[in-house]
């Protein structure tokens, strides 16, 4: 599609009381979102039934401002994939709820590639934090692209493993994609764009509303080929994310934990159901037929080695600076103590300090 077509594209995008189903099926009927723009009347009504639709739509046309609009879109470096463009995600379209359009700032999603979701709570313990990551790097280690929501906890913990690992990972928001939600993973939702991208199908400017997360599950999981749960309450988002992939016939594995923590229950549960048990990134490769066992331990012995806490603070930081305020309340670290891990790694040569007290990843 060229730019004035888009420009009609995303204003038909736009009408917000008017279902994605219902613009579908109008769409499909006329040979451009042009000619719905010019539509007349009587044949909007041939394929609207709902009267308060078919105002919405003539109301639109009044109001909105074609050229204006889309500018404001390209200054904000937005990419916007209606339905019908070769660069919609094609797995989005086996939901009957399909989004009518999406938001991505980065780069556009790869179509031939293995795509994994990590999602769990937002309240994590530091093992589901750590186990978050450590697949997340694996997965990305062997090609495979992270789908997560940049939440805190294991979302976030899930995709920095992947850009760690030099992987591709992709957050999809319940805001607009110009909106970064939580505000404390602005240097993660940078990081994105460069090396994968944040998407939505909610326009520009949309705030983060309790309604928007539950739809943007079911993006997560359409876009997933697998579902990894790593640690989830009962009737958490996370469980939502793994129904509906199961019904979309994806595998769903989950992180067994202990049975009196409040966080496993809902990973507990789902192994009891036949979700796939997470043991390691390990068994998980080699259950899959990516590669086996020998392989992946001789790529491990090769890895960057570092102790425990100082591989949390390094797996914390990107490419976009972060204060030592900001690390010491991502990974609960002393101030005293943080401060001697940086000192550590930077003398390793894994970080630099490019400003006072503001650290960014080397390698």
């Amino acid at each position: 599609m060229d730019r004035e077509e888009l420009k009609y594209e995303y204003w038909f995008a736009n009408i917000r009381k008017v279902r994605s189903r219902t613009k579908r099926k109008l769409r499909e009927a006329m040979p451009s979102a042009r000619h719905i723009y010019y539509i007349e009347e009587t044949t909007l009504a041939r394929y609207v039934g709902k009267e308060e639709e078919r105002n919405e739509i003539l109301n639109s046309m009044k109001k909105w401002n074609l050229e204006g609009e889309y500018r404001k879109l390209e200054e904000k470096n937005i990419k916007f994939f209606p339905y019908f463009h070769t660069d919609y995600p094609s797995a989005l379209r086996t939901l009957l709820s399909a989004p009518y359009a999406v938001y991505l700032k980065g780069k556009t999603v790869p179509k031939d590639t293995l795509k994994a979701a990590i999602v769990g709570a937002r309240q994590c313990s530091p093992y589901g934090e750590h186990m978050a990551a450590k697949f997340g790097e694996a997965l990305a280690e062997q090609n495979i692209d992270i789908i997560s929501g940049l939440a805190r906890g294991v979302d976030g913990a899930g995709q920095r493993g992947a850009l760690n690992a030099g992987g591709r990972s992709y957050g999809v928001l319940g805001s607009g994609a110009d909106v970064c939600y939580p505000k404390e993973n602005r240097g993660l939702y940078e990081d994105l764009q460069k090396r994968g991208g944040v998407l939505s199908e909610l326009p520009p400017g949309t705030p983060p509303l309790p309604q928007h997360f539950p739809a943007r599950n079911r993006i997560i999981s359409a876009l997933s080929d697998i579902v990894l749960v790593i640690e989830a309450k009962d009737r958490s988002g996370s469980l939502i994310t793994a129904d509906q992939a199961l019904e979309l016939g994806k595998e769903v594995y989950a992180l067994p934990g202990p049975v009196d923590s409040s966080l496993s229950r809902g990973c507990n549960r789902l192994i009891k159901q036949g979700a796939g048990i997470l043991l390691s990134p390990e068994d998980l490769l080699e259950e899959l037929h990516i590669c086996s066992r020998e392989s992946i331990k001789k790529k491990l012995k090769n890895k960057i080695m570092l102790e425990t806490s100082e591989e949390l603070v390094y797996s914390r930081l990107g490419f976009y600076p972060k204060s030592i305020g900001q690390l010491a309340e991502e990974t609960h670290i002393e101030i005293s103590k943080l401060i001697n891990q940086l000192v550590t790694l930077e003398v390793k040569g894994y970080i630099q300090e490019i400003s006072k007290n503001y650290y960014i990843k080397k390698r």
